[in-house]
């Protein structure tokens, strides 16, 4: 994975804060990573019901398809702060009535 640099002065100003800006991505990222988690184990789900066949070549090569696809992909941060990047992300700071009926 390739080192890329980030302007964080950019991140800052789209929230006024670049610990919100932070906060923002890492509540993404972590969505993105459920996601893509919760697709990988629905795509090897497919493959526990077959005990016997796991020791066939070609199942094998099946089931690393899989897996390989899903290590390629672009890790979850870096989507994240491409959806930032893009404007795709909604967020929205909470208004004083919010803050006060958690209490």
């Amino acid at each position: 994975m390739a080192i890329k640099t980030i302007d964080m002065n950019r991140l800052a100003a789209m929230t006024g804060n670049l610990f919100e800006s932070v906060s923002i991505l890492s509540k993404r990222s972590r969505q993105i990573s459920s996601k893509i988690k919760s697709e990988l184990d629905d795509k090897l789900a497919y493959f526990e019901g077959f005990e016997q066949e796991l020791e066939d070549p070609r199942f094998q090569e099946e089931q690393a398809k899989v897996s390989l696809e899903y290590e390629v992909k672009p890790e979850p941060t870096e989507m994240a702060i491409d959806e930032m990047e893009a404007n795709d992300i909604y967020f929205r700071k909470p208004t004083e009535e919010d803050v006060q009926s958690l209490f």
